[in-house]
Order: structure tokens, then C-alpha cells, then sequence
């Protein structure tokens, strides 16, 4: 069902300077940053040759980020997006076989411009996981 990861996310507390160590030390190619208010996050991209990772930063008190940020001060990997052919099979098919679907279980338009889910971190071995429709 899944395919090929689309992107690690790591939650920061600083987004400039998170960016700037990606960018200047490590020589990275890097998005300018994205508001997101429907997910309450400003996100960065970087890319990579294989996949891409995801700074996330809170866009306001009331982001998931903030919680997040807020038990982690340091920030931390957040998730895992996994690539999906048909994000609502795959949603019928994950609830089948008991995987609980974080929400109301109907895809959001994530940062891509596509189709996304959250799955239930303690179903997958503590792992928040995202589904994008590719």
C-alpha cells in the first residue's frame, strides 16, 4: 500500500536558524518558508536527492506544534509521509484492519497541494505517520 517516503518532518523551536543549518552548514537546498494556517504550522523544505525533510514551527499558540515544541523544547522528528496511489483506499483499508485515523478521518489538503492523513501514533511503533495522495 504505501510507497516511497515523500518527507521526514522535524518540529523547531527557531525556524531561521533550523534553516540556516541546513542551508550554510550542511549545503542544502532549501525552501523559503510556507504558512500553513489550516494546519497551524509555517513549514521549510528541504530537498534531497531520495526524499525531503520538513521543518515544521508552530503558526500560532494554538498549533499541534506548539504542543509538540512544548514537551520537546528542542524540537524533534514529528512524523514520517509515506506516498499513497488512493489516499481514501488506503484510509478504508487501514481502519479495516484496526488502525485509527487521526481527525475525522477525511483527507486535508496538506502542503504539497494533496490529499493527506494522520495515523495513530501508538499503531505504528510510536510513530506519527502521514499518508499523501501522489
Amino acid at each position: 500500500m504505501i510507497g516511497r517516503l515523500n518527507h521526514v518532518a522535524i518540529a523547531v523551536p527557531d525556524l531561521d536558524a533550523a534553516t540556516a543549518t541546513y542551508r550554510d552548514q550542511l549545503g542544502a537546498t532549501v525552501s523559503a518558508p510556507e504558512a500553513l494556517p489550516e494546519h497551524g504550522v509555517t513549514v521549510v523544505f528541504i530537498t534531497l536527492p531520495n526524499t525531503k525533510i520538513e521543518l515544521l514551527h508552530p503558526l500560532g499558540e494554538a498549533s499541534p506544534i506548539q504542543g509538540f515544541l512544548d514537551k520537546n523544547p528542542r524540537g524533534g522528528m514529528h512524523h514520517l509521509c509515506y506516498e499513497v496511489d488512493d489516499i481514501i483506499t488506503a484510509r478504508d483499508t487501514l481502519i479495516a484492519t484496526g488502525a485509527r485515523v487521526l481527525g475525522d478521518g477525511e483527507p486535508k489538503i496538506g502542503a504539497h497541494g494533496k490529499p493527506v492523513l494522520f495515523l495513530h501514533p501508538s499503531d505504528f511503533s510510536g510513530t506519527l505517520v502521514e499518508l499523501e495522495q501522489v
